[in-house]
């Protein structure tokens, strides 16, 4: 063998040949792999800029009036078809040409011609704005109540799994049994008995707060309706006329401010008679101040309107929210099912971690993924499911807007002599278009957290 060190050439052969350099890898960004999603999101934050920020200015009073401007219309101005819609009637163009004088005559007011971008409904309302507040409810009770769904998916799912044996074999015999009702009539069910507790309490409570009224009627009353009998009675008072001799057995010239002194003839039960008796018909006004105070005093009782739809969106948030998340139980409980076979959690196991912190800082953040995907299409599910409701009138009740409930309004206004078609095409187009996104977003998610996808 020859030694290289002999070679006069050695020298100039390099040690090793250089391999081709390849082309520089593009960064793979794995939110942009779906264009479908970027849509879909992009779609879903101008609906909800439009729909959820804008609700204290929808739902709120317009200037110098205290009805919100979802409520705000006027017969002149009922079932105007949109303002780009070139085929108006006599009808529509004589209201408009009306309207524009009555706001010429204001000088301080809107001048020119209305523009419904959307149209107006049966009571003269912008559909544009019913339709934004409309959205912002259904977005909301769609979000929070997939929220609901989403945590105690995880939590009823992550139990199960975790603990596995006869506790994962009774919670999933319950989720089966659960799955194989109708899921609609849970849903209707759930919101009937949510709201028939609620009303329960609410009357519960008008009741006592009633009683709590009565007392303090009768107890202002004898302490302040004294001196207002005395200064009546000063000069008429007679007992023997008043009955008070024969029924008390009193003494017939007694006055009347020592009857009614607390330490005079009369027994507690026999003054507060007596003042009742003549405060019947002396003190009426004390009477009425008095009731009207007590109102004022002691809250409670019916409930306003705007408490009633408050009530109404939390009944829909908790029956939407307690039945949806059965798929996700499932889902969390076969991922933890997978890892909490892995080598790092068999090693946490090992060095004797504690449950809490097996699951928050182990399971956790390998479920995020996998709930993330499955929320966003929780979200369409829940807002199909409020719309629906409010559509069959079940749900979100007139006049607050939603999407359903402005989709039934609309169907009724569609018949063969005339069809007001905007009421039912705007509700329906946007509540299709944001499930649509709601979607896409979703299949976008699924792409961007795909390992398989990642490797490609």
């Amino acid at each position: 063998m020859t030694s290289t060190t002999n070679n006069p050439h050695a020298s100039e052969v390099p040690d090793s040949v250089p391999a081709i350099m390849a082309p520089p890898r593009e960064r793979d960004n794995p939110f942009t792999r779906s264009p479908i999603g970027i849509a879909g999101m992009v779609f879903l934050a101008l609906m909800f800029a439009a729909c959820v920020l804008s609700l204290p200015l929808t739902l709120g009073s317009a200037e110098n009036s205290t009805t919100a401007r979802y409520m705000s219309g006027d017969a002149v101005s009922a079932r105007l078809s949109p303002a780009w819609w070139p085929w108006k009637n006599a009808d529509e163009k004589e209201r408009l040409d009306q309207i524009k004088v009555q706001r010429a005559a204001v000088p301080d007011g809107p001048q020119g011609t209305p523009a419904p971008i959307l149209g107006t409904d049966v009571l003269g309302r912008s559909l544009m704005i019913r339709v934004l507040a409309g959205g912002g409810i259904s977005l909301t009770i769609g979000i929070v109540a997939a929220l609901i769904s989403v945590c105690i998916g995880t939590v009823y799912g992550s139990i199960s799994g975790f603990f596995g044996g006869k506790v994962d074999a009774v919670m999933m015999r319950i989720v089966d049994i659960l799955f194989g009702l109708p899921y609609i009539l849970l849903v209707v069910l759930l919101a009937v008995a949510v709201d028939a507790m609620v009303m329960n309490l609410v009357a519960a409570r008008a009741e006592h707060a009633n009683v709590q009224r009565q007392a303090y009627v009768e107890q202002e009353l004898q302490s302040r309706a004294v001196p207002v009998l005395v200064e009546t009675y000063s000069d008429q008072f007679n007992a023997v006329e008043l009955g008070l001799v024969a029924d008390l057995g009193v003494d017939p010239d007694i006055t009347l401010n020592e009857l009614l002194s607390e330490g005079g003839p009369l027994s507690p039960e026999d003054r507060s008679q007596v003042i009742e008796r003549l405060a019947k018909e002396q003190t009426s006004e004390l009477r009425d101040e008095i009731i009207k105070e007590s109102q004022t005093q002691i809250k409670g009782g019916d409930l306003s309107e705007s408490q009633r739809a408050t009530l109404q969106v939390i009944t829909l948030l908790v029956a939407i929210g307690g039945v949806s998340w059965l798929t996700m139980a499932r889902v969390v409980r076969g991922q933890v099912l997978s890892l909490k076979n892995q080598p790092f959690m068999e090693a946490a196991r090992a060095i004797g971690t504690p449950l809490n912190r097996q699951f928050v800082q182990h399971l956790l953040p390998n479920l995020l993924g996998p709930i993330i995907v499955y929320a966003t299409l929780t979200v369409p599910q829940a807002i199909l499911q409020e719309s629906f409701l409010s559509f069959l009138g079940i749900g979100v009740s007139p006049p607050l807007p939603s999407w359903g409930n402005l989709a039934a309004e609309g169907l009724d206004q569609l018949n063969q002599h005339r069809s007001y078609w905007w009421l039912l095409f705007f509700p329906c187009l946007l509540l299709g278009l944001t499930l649509l996104a709601l979607n896409f977003v979703g299949e976008g998610l699924r792409e961007a957290f795909d390992p398989k996808r990642a490797k490609r």
